[in-house]
C-alpha cells in the first residue's frame, strides 16, 4: 500500500481510522489548512484534540513564549513543545496507555497582497513511536513557490498531511518518507531544503544523508550543514551576513584548498562593506562530484563533510554544477558582498561556451547572471607546468591559454581566453569582478587533489604531507579512504 503514490485525502482518513493516532495541530501563517485536510476526509474527531491558530503576536507570545523572529525553527520547536506538553499533562491519565500522542505545527509566511515576501517556513511533527513513549520530533524548511496565496495555502495542507502520514507510517524507510513528501503537491510547487529526525529512536539516522536525498529526488538544489556537521537552514545561517565560498570535491581537502580560502579571505575582509564580524566561510560540493553515473557513496560523502569541519568549517552541497547557477542562489539568499574561491583552471572553465548551449542567451546570459553586483570571484595563481598539464588533460583546445608572468605564474593578468571572449573577459577584469589571490604558498602550487587521494587511498610514504594535521588525524581515526 505505501509503494505507490497515495492520494492527500486518502492519507488523512487512514491516519483517522487509527484509533492510536491523536493530537493537535497548531498552524500560523497559512489558515488552517492541515487540519482542515483532516476534518475534510472524515473522521477526524478519532485524530483531532484541538486545532489552534495564534495569529497576532502577543497572543502567540503569551502561549509559546517570545521568539527573535516568528517564522523561524525557534518559535516552531517552541510550538512543539507547548502543545505535546499539554496533550501529555491531560490526556495521558485517560488514554495514554492506547494511544501515540502527536503535535502537528507549522509557522510561515504565505504570499502577501503585494506579491513582495519571501515565501517559507517551517513544519513539523512531535510524535510518540509507541503509547507512553518518548517524544520524537521531525523538522522541514520548507519554500512555497506558487505565485498565489490560496495556492500556496493549500500546498501547505498537502504537505502537512504528507509529514504526518510519513512520521507514523514511512519513518522506517527515509527515502521512501522524502519521497511522499511531494505526493499531490510536484517540485513546482513546495521545496524542502532541510530535514531533520530527532529522539532517542532516532540516533542512528544521519541526517545529512536525508538531506542530501532532498537533493536527489528533487525536492531541493541545495543543503547546508555547519561547522560541527549539523544540518542548519542555509537563509537563516547567512542571514545579514557576507560570504566567502570555496567550490572543490575536496577528496581529501588539502593545504592548497587551505591556503587558497585562507588568502582569499585576507583581501575579503579588506573590502569597506565588508564585516569581518559578520562574515560565513565555507566550502561548497556539488552533487555530480560525489558520485559517477548517479550514484553516490554516502560514505565518501560524510567523510568529505567530516574532513572539512575538521579544519573548522562548514559546507554547503548543491546541484549547482554551473558557477551562475551557484551564483544566483547565493545572491537570494545574501545581500551582503559575495566572494568565490577558484583555481586559475576553473576560472579558465568558466569561459566554455558549450555549458551554456541551453541559455538562449549563450555565455552573455551566463555572465549577466554570474558577475552581477556584490559578487566578486578570487583567483588562485598557478604555475604554468601545471595549468598545461591540467589543459591537455580537460581537452581545453584553443578555449584558453596563458603565459606565465617573470615569477613563473600564470594570474588572471595573463590569462588569455577565446579570441571572440577576450572583450568579454576584459569588461568583466576592469569592472572589477576578478582579483588573483596573493602570496599564495608555491609549495603548494604543484598538488594535483586526484594525486593526493591516490597516495591516501595507498597510503603511501608521505601520504599526509599535502594535507593539514586535522585531516590526517580524521583519516586514520576514522579509516577514511581505504584501498
Amino acid at each position: 500500500m505505501d509503494d505507490e503514490p497515495q492520494s492527500v485525502e486518502r492519507k488523512a482518513l487512514r491516519i483517522n481510522l487509527d484509533p492510536a493516532k491523536y493530537g493537535t495541530f497548531a498552524e500560523i501563517g497559512a489558515g488552517q489548512e492541515v487540519g482542515r485536510n483532516f476534518f475534510q476526509a472524515g473522521g477526524a474527531a478519532g485524530t483531532v484534540a484541538k486545532t489552534i491558530s495564534a495569529y497576532d503576536m502577543k497572543f502567540s507570545d503569551s502561549i509559546y513564549g517570545e521568539a527573535g523572529r516568528y517564522v523561524s525553527r525557534q518559535r516552531l520547536v517552541q510550538m512543539l513543545e507547548h502543545e505535546f506538553y499539554l496533550l501529555d499533562q491531560r490526556l495521558t491519565p485517560d488514554r495514554g496507555n492506547e494511544s501515540t500522542f502527536f503535535a502537528f505545527a507549522n509557522t510561515v509566511t504565505a504570499l502577501n497582497y503585494n506579491k513582495t515576501n519571501e515565501c517559507h517556513g517551517w513544519m513539523g511533527i512531535r510524535l510518540q513511536l509507541e503509547p507512553l513513549g518518548k517524544p520524537h520530533d521531525i523538522i522541514l524548511h520548507v519554500r512555497m513557490l506558487d505565485r498565489d496565496n490560496r495556492l500556496q495555502q493549500d500546498a501547505i495542507g498537502r504537505l502537512g498531511v504528507n509529514i504526518v502520514y510519513g512520521a507514523f507510517y514511512l519513518r522506517d524507510e527515509p527515502g521512501k518518507f522524502i519521497a511522499g513528501l511531494l505526493d499531490e503537491i510536484g517540485t513546482d510547487r513546495i521545496e524542502v531544503d532541510m530535514i531533520e529526525f530527532n529522539g532517542p529512536d532516532f540516533q542512528k539516522r544521519d541526517n545529512r544523508i536525508l538531506c542530501l536525498e532532498l537533493i536527489r529526488n528533487g525536492l531541493t538544489h541545495a543543503v547546508m550543514f555547519d561547522e560541527s556537521g549539523h544540518v542548519v537552514q542555509a537563509a537563516e545561517k547567512l542571514y545579514k551576513h557576507s560570504c566567502l565560498i570555496e567550490r572543490g570535491s575536496f577528496r581529501p581537502l588539502t593545504k592548497v584548498n587551505l591556503d587558497m580560502l585562507e588568502k582569499a579571505k585576507a583581501q575579503f575582509i579588506n573590502r569597506e562593506e565588508v564585516d569581518e564580524t559578520r562574515l560565513k566561510v565555507f566550502m561548497e560540493l556539488t552533487l555530480g562530484s560525489l558520485g559517477d553515473d548517479g550514484d553516490v557513496n554516502h560514505d565518501d560523502f560524510i567523510a568529505r563533510i567530516e574532513v572539512i569541519n575538521a579544519c573548522g568549517y562548514g559546507v554547503l552541497v548543491t546541484n549547482y554544477f554551473e558557477y551562475y547557477r551557484l551564483s544566483s542562489y547565493l545572491r537570494n539568499l545574501v545581500k551582503e558582498p559575495i566572494g568565490l574561491v577558484l583555481g586559475l583552471n576553473n576560472l579558465a572553465d568558466i569561459f566554455k561556451e558549450e555549458y551554456y548551449s541551453s541559455l538562449d542567451g549563450g555565455i552573455l546570459e551566463a555572465f549577466g547572471i554570474l558577475f552581477k553586483e556584490n559578487l566578486r570571484i578570487y583567483a588562485y595563481p598557478i604555475e604554468q607546468e601545471t595549468f598545461d598539464a591540467y589543459s591537455q588533460q580537460m581537452g581545453r583546445g584553443d578555449n584558453v591559454e596563458a603565459v606565465a608572468n617573470e615569477d613563473g605564474l600564470i594570474t588572471i593578468d595573463n590569462l588569455v581566453v577565446a579570441e571572440n571572449l577576450r572583450n568579454l573577459y576584459k569588461y568583466v577584469r576592469e569592472n572589477g569582478f576578478l582579483e588573483t589571490i596573493e602570496h599564495c604558498d608555491r609549495d603548494n602550487m604543484k598538488l594535483f587533489s586526484r594525486d593526493v587521494f591516490q597516495k591516501v587511498c595507498s597510503r603511501e610514504t608521505g601520504w599526509q604531507e599535502p594535507l593539514p594535521q586535522p585531516v590526517c588525524e580524521m583519516i586514520e581515526s576514522k579509516g577514511l579512504w581505504t584501498c
